[in-house]
């Protein structure tokens, strides 16, 4: 596959997830160097932050990348599932605060957005990552599985001791159009009980109802409810697509995940980048 880039400019203002301000964001094409995030706020020359597994941190609650001069981007995993899928490889994304817009909790407008101006082929190729034997990551009672297939395929499993969100399980082989039709369009989701200790610790201050899903006992709060009956393990898939994009190759295998997370995943990338 040829590396790619977009054919224009794009901007965007929307609300970032955890501080709650106004991000305007910046997508521009490039011709080499990988995806670059730059931070318009901070000092000129230690305001950029390659994306590279190398550079990931606290992932509790999201995929976050800093760089040597203590820069950073937070929750970034959706925007880099609609590259993922869109194939780009090479792009400056700037932004003026330390989030990424949450837009409606999916990936679904980040999608729409990189459609509505094409991408372009760049001249170098770029190696697909090929999974040829078995490998495995276990902690605990989290796991990930890597086996050889001729494309690219995601069995994903949640689990939650929880009165209404329990057990869910799917598979897909991701192209685009699985992606947008069963994955882009799945919100990120948290429990009710857990918006007290999220706000006193200043964090979700930009959450509401029209970015995530809020899961209570019986149910979601959600007025309009769910957009697929198991949209939870949909936007696992999702999460996972992008955080193996911080190694910005594709990938061709059989991924296997139960009750995995950013934490698992990124380890995962690492044993995929080996």
């Amino acid at each position: 596959m040829k590396r790619k880039t977009l054919r224009e400019e794009i901007f965007y203002k929307g609300i970032g997830l955890h501080k709650g301000e106004d991000i305007k964001l910046r997508l521009i094409p490039a011709e080499n160097g990988g995806i670059v995030f730059k931070r318009v706020d901070l000092e000129e020359g230690k305001n950029e932050i390659l994306m590279d597994i190398e550079n990931s941190f606290d992932l509790t609650r999201g995929t976050n990348l800093r760089n040597e001069f203590g820069a950073s981007v937070y929750t970034i995993e959706h925007f880099l599932s609609a590259l993922y899928i869109m194939n780009i490889t090479d792009l400056i994304v700037e932004l003026d605060g330390n989030e990424l817009p949450i837009l409606d909790g999916s990936a679904k407008i980040f999608v729409e957005l990189l459609e509505s101006v094409g991408t372009k082929n760049l001249k170098e190729d770029v190696e697909e990552i090929v999974i040829e034997s078995p490998i495995n990551l276990t902690v605990g009672d989290k796991h990930i599985v890597g086996l050889p297939f001729d494309g690219y395929k995601i069995t994903y499993t949640i689990k939650f001791d929880h009165s209404f969100l329990k057990s869910q399980m799917l598979e897909v082989v991701v192209d685009l159009e699985s992606y947008k039709n069963e994955i882009a369009k799945a919100r990120t989701f948290g429990f009710d009980y857990e918006i007290e200790y999220l706000k006193n610790n200043n964090l979700a201050l930009g959450g509401t109802l029209e970015n995530a899903i809020v899961v209570k006992k019986d149910g979601v709060l959600n007025p309009d409810g769910l957009r697929y009956e198991d949209e939870f393990v949909r936007h696992k898939i999702l999460d996972l697509i992008g955080d193996l994009k911080v190694l910005n190759r594709p990938i061709r295998g059989h991924i296997i995940a139960i009750k995995a997370g950013h934490a698992l995943d990124i380890e995962f990338a690492k044993l995929l980048k080996k």
